[in-house]
């Protein structure tokens, strides 16, 4: 096993790293980074920004990002695709819809890929309700666990064919937030046998993907902590779920966390998270993070390393073609 990698995901401030940027990812040797609109501007920027984080840490760590189209998308037009939401995505496509989100998907690997990205925040499959909050409703997949499940599976598949890790979120399901959890902690108090036929049962379904990230949120009548700090829901999803990939909490500054990030950032790992993933803080936030994560536990390195191991090269197909094909998907001419 290779030296232990730093229990964090980090981001950075601008399109180039700064000296003490440098200085501090060195020290601090974290997982791996995440991008942000702040740090795209070109596509030859973005590679030596992505050059400048894996030159930091002496290795070829994964570089993720929020790329699931529609809204939450930190490559933009006019040097990128545009895309819809992917909810209305997947309605426009109908009966073609698990090829539509093949196709988008890898599409958007490509992209990425290109850029030296090789992860990405998606599949989202958490399971969409009338009331589902309209931070979330829209980038969900559908409004059954069957749906979203197998949507979820395309979306892997063309994230993965395309060289680029699927990051599955926000496990064990963010569907029934009514509230939106960059801001305020939402309470989900249906019962446990109403969550595990629907909102667990996607992430079930796809437990055997790479990586995951937690939801921020509290299910009341299994544990009073939000999830992301709590043993008991952190148990569920490695033993009833199944998820033995590496999971990294969503960004441990949203608000619907609060009190003291290192001290947050204990608790998390503690209840059984991975990697801390931190966004959009001071240099100094990142070190308070980066100092009470630490290195990783000897479990969390073993899976961070099966991650990595399961980057491919892309597989060779014709992207204009693959485009034209999701063109005609989404417009009713599944034949041309």
């Amino acid at each position: 096993m290779s030296a232990s990698f730093g229990a964090t995901i980090l981001d950075a401030d601008g399109l180039r790293l700064t000296p003490d940027e440098k200085r501090f990812f060195a020290e601090a040797n974290p997982f791996g980074f995440i991008l942000f609109a702040r740090n795209i501007d070109t596509p030859d920027q973005v590679r030596a920004l992505c050059g400048d984080l894996r030159e930091a840490v002496g290795r070829d760590a994964p570089i993720t990002i929020d790329q699931e189209g529609g809204r939450v998308q930190r490559l933009r037009g006019p040097r990128w695709r545009e895309w819809l939401p992917p909810l209305e995505h997947v309605q426009r496509a109908g009966a073609q819809a698990e090829q539509a989100m093949y196709l988008r998907y890898r599409i958007i690997a490509d992209e990425l890929h290109a850029l030296g990205i090789d992860s990405n925040c998606a599949p989202m499959v958490d399971v969409a309700t009338p009331d589902t909050h309209a931070f979330l409703q829209n980038r969900c997949y559908g409004f059954d666990a069957g749906t979203v499940a197998r949507l979820g599976r395309a979306a892997a598949d063309g994230l993965l064919d395309g060289g680029v890790l699927p990051v599955l979120k926000h496990i064990p399901g963010h569907g029934r937030a009514v509230v939106d959890s960059h801001f305020d902690l939402p309470v989900v108090a249906d019962d446990p046998a109403t969550l595990r036929a629907s909102d667990f049962a996607p992430f079930k379904a796809l437990n055997d993907l790479p990586m995951g990230m937690t939801a921020h949120l509290v299910y009341s009548a299994l544990d009073e902590r939000p999830a992301t700090l709590s043993p008991r829901i952190m148990g569920l999803i490695r033993e009833e779920i199944g998820f033995d990939g590496l999971i990294m909490t969503d960004d441990i500054s949203m608000k619907a966390l609060s009190g003291d990030l290192a001290d947050l950032s204990r608790a998390a790992l503690d209840a059984g998270c991975d990697v801390i993933l931190h966004c959009n803080g001071s240099l100094d936030e990142r070190r308070a993070v980066a100092g009470a994560a630490g290195p990783m536990s000897d479990a969390a390195q073993a899976r961070a390393e099966r991650a990595l191991e399961a980057r491919k090269t892309p597989d060779e197909v014709d992207i204009p073609a693959l485009a034209a094909k999701l063109e005609a998907l989404l417009n009713g001419r599944p034949d041309d």
